[in-house]
């Protein structure tokens, strides 16, 4: 039971910094590109790879931490349903080139900003 409600409480806490952050992001950068979203996927991917360095690979149920940050915090936090609708709408709006940057940016900055946080905080573990 403990694994679930610390999954829980994370994601209740990283879907509040998901939004307080995007908004913010979003008054600053106004649409029609989704700059709050990627900022957003592109940190969590960070701090995803940061952990990943700093502490390795889960240890099975048991890593609770793991359960905690990753799976609830930053489950709760990162975003592939708005990214998704984001793309699709700007897709749909006719405009295609920034719907394919959106696509690209977040799919090859949110690999390339997890390496950096993994290489940043201690590499990766075999």
């Amino acid at each position: 039971m403990l694994p679930l409600l610390l999954v829980a409480a994370g994601g209740a806490l990283g879907g509040v910094l998901r939004v307080a952050l995007s908004n913010a992001v979003a008054r600053r950068f106004p649409p029609p590109f989704p700059w709050g979203t990627l900022v957003v996927n592109l940190s969590g991917a960070f701090v995803a790879g940061a952990w990943l360095g700093h502490h390795g690979l889960p240890q099975g149920e048991a890593d609770l931490a793991w359960l905690l940050v990753v799976g609830g915090l930053l489950g709760g936090y990162t975003t592939v349903s708005s990214f998704s609708l984001q793309t699709l709408a700007l897709w749909q709006q006719g405009k295609g080139v920034k719907a394919l940057c959106n696509g690209v940016a977040t799919l090859y900055g949110g690999l390339l900003a997890a390496a950096l946080g993994a290489a940043l905080f201690g590499g990766l573990t075999p």
